[in-house]
């Protein structure tokens, strides 16, 4: 079974945008929220990471701040 993932991005984030991409090319099922436009989404994402800043994915209960593949890859994985 595999753990949903959800991405808090902006539309201008190019780290995001890979991020996006890379998950995507994994052939992951993504929820992503822009945060600048949902500030339900934004307080979500501060209070799940502590960072103002994106990328933040979460993979299942997991976070992970910034795009960091071995990470990504690891989580994934389990």
């Amino acid at each position: 079974m595999s753990k949903p993932v959800v991405l808090y991005s902006t539309p201008t984030c190019p780290w995001c945008i890979k991020a996006k991409e890379y998950l995507k090319s994994k052939g992951v099922d993504v929820a992503e929220y822009n945060v600048a436009q949902n500030p339900d989404k934004y307080s979500e994402m501060v209070s799940a990471s502590g960072q103002t800043g994106v990328p933040v994915i979460q993979v299942g209960n997991d976070v992970v701040v910034g795009f960091n593949k071995a990470r990504l890859d690891e989580l994934l994985e389990q």
